[in-house]
């Protein structure tokens, strides 16, 4: 979904700092745990999902959640600590319309990104289909997408962080739930789990 990219929006320099540190510790609370992310003095300008070009594309929030919800994988984009980009596919599962889960090891490079800066891009594709178009003469696809931004939390509550696990392996393993209660003694206290809470509407874009 090219059209609707990561955007920081200079303009807010001029609306007061005041109203821009209210925007912008609505995405970097205070209290943010593991995160060290100094958003006061690194970031200036509020970031929001630039308008998609082609309106006609569009999806609403109610289908772009389908793609998340259909999509084999999500890919999640973050920031290393030194500013370069890191992305990659992770298996999120949804709980709500604004929150995903996933989980990983209790260490690893991005959890050093997300503990630097907590907000991250998340984009998936459910359907992608090559087509030649004899009519036009013209190579296309036809695809269904989605794209998102969130902010990310560690998940430290005992039961909040079983059934975000409980609720990965229901999407990804049904067949193999009898087998739940047994993994969780054994692996908990070493998994990480990492929360995504939806800092405005996702945004589906389709071509049919």
């Amino acid at each position: 979904m090219r059209n609707s990219l990561l955007f920081t929006r200079s303009e807010k320099k001029n609306q007061g700092s005041d109203a821009l540190c209210r925007s912008q510790n609505d995405l970097y609370p205070s209290d943010r745990g593991h995160t060290s992310f100094d958003l006061r003095t690194q970031i200036k300008q509020y970031i929001y999902m630039k308008p998609m070009r082609k309106a006609s594309s569009q999806q609403d929030a109610g289908w772009a959640l389908e793609v998340f919800d259909s999509a084999p994988y999500v890919t999640v984009s973050m920031c290393r600590p030194d500013g370069t980009p890191y992305g990659l596919p992770l298996s999120l599962v949804r709980a709500d319309e604004t929150t995903f889960y996933f989980h990983c090891a209790d260490e690893g490079e991005k959890l050093d990104c997300l503990k630097n800066n907590p907000i991250v891009s998340l984009s998936a594709v459910s359907k992608c289909t090559p087509v030649f178009e004899e009519d036009k003469l013209n190579y296309t696809e036809h695809y269904r997408s989605a794209v998102a931004l969130g902010r990310c939390e560690w998940v430290e509550d005992r039961a909040e962080k079983i059934e975000a696990l409980r609720l990965l392996c229901e999407r990804f393993l049904p067949e193999h739930m009898n087998h739940f209660e047994d993994a969780i003694a054994r692996s908990l206290d070493r998994t990480t789990v990492i929360k995504i809470l939806l800092t405005e509407s996702p945004v589906g874009k389709c071509k049919q």
